[in-house]
């Protein structure tokens, strides 16, 4: 079982901060760090129907915060959790997602996603509809840039004609998706995924991903899960329970998260005690 936290969704106030909040993940064992890929903030009330967190920022450059990071840390890996890759070049991505696997040695992975939020796509100067084709070729076309030096390739939105990273090297980079449950995309995971990051419970909808997963030639063994565990009030007792039923499911990550209303210094000492529960109860 891998043990993860994420950097809270929001900036701190400065690097300094964020670098403390990392270091005690390593040093309390963590195994991986994530962060949203947001590139851009509204105002609080442009979106009534979501809480503000989802879409107020000021959020982190997962690239750019990750290279920091690091630098800084030995053991710790860092998921994008997630970028929103149909609002991004496609091969700008594969190039920086490149760079960081290699500077960070090996410890970055690439966790994508679709999103719901159209006034980010006209300003990034994307398009919106059509989003859920053009991550599927866009997830081909970047595995084969970290996989040839050269690459030609024609789809539906890229082309490219012996164009290459050429990188000799680049450290295998697994592909998280993370969504929602609905079938197009858990087919699309079953298809497509290393790892699946789902927004809420997984262990409901994990039968019918390994239905699909078999469906379409893939082994279901082979999938990396990550599923939530909130530390509420319960402590340690009601910890462990939630994180045994998500083991039991077959669950391979757990990302310990603190509820939405504890501040990060407060929710820290907190994700470190369940940290230890989980580990000394499930291994």
């Amino acid at each position: 079982m891998q043990y993860g936290s994420p950097l809270p969704i929001t900036a701190f106030p400065d690097a300094a901060a964020v670098r403390a909040y990392a270091e005690a993940l390593e040093t309390a064992g963590f195994d991986f760090t994530s962060t949203s890929g947001h590139v851009l903030g509204q105002p609080s009330g442009t979106n009534p129907q979501r809480p503000d967190r989802q879409y107020v920022g000021p959020f982190y450059d997962p690239m750019v915060t990750f290279s920091y990071l690091a630098a800084i840390t030995k053991r710790l890996r860092f998921i994008t959790g997630i970028l929103i890759l149909p609002a991004w070049p496609t091969v700008l991505a594969a190039k920086q997602a490149a760079e960081l696997a290699l500077f960070s040695g090996g410890r970055f992975e690439l966790g994508v996603g679709i999103s719901w939020n159209a006034a980010e796509y006209r300003a990034l100067g994307q398009e919106f509809h059509g989003r859920g084709r053009r991550i599927e070729e866009q997830i081909e076309v970047m595995r084969l840039l970290w996989s040839q030096p050269y690459v030609t390739f024609e789809g539906r939105y890229h082309k490219l004609d012996k164009l290459g990273l050429n990188r000799a090297a680049v450290p295998r980079i697994p592909i998280w998706f993370g969504t929602e449950s609905g079938e197009k995309a858990l087919r699309r995971v079953a298809r497509l995924a290393d790892g699946w990051m789902s927004l809420g419970d997984p262990t409901p909808d994990l039968p019918r991903l390994r239905q699909y997963m078999q469906e379409a030639g893939r082994d279901p063994k082979q999938l990396m899960v990550r599923g939530p565990l909130v530390v509420g009030a319960g402590g340690k007792a009601a910890w462990v329970a939630a994180g045994r039923k998500l083991q039991d499911a077959g669950v391979t990550h757990i990302n310990v998260v603190a509820p939405p209303d504890v501040a990060p210094a407060q929710a820290l000492p907190r994700l470190v005690e369940a940290r230890q529960a989980l580990a000394e109860a499930l291994g």
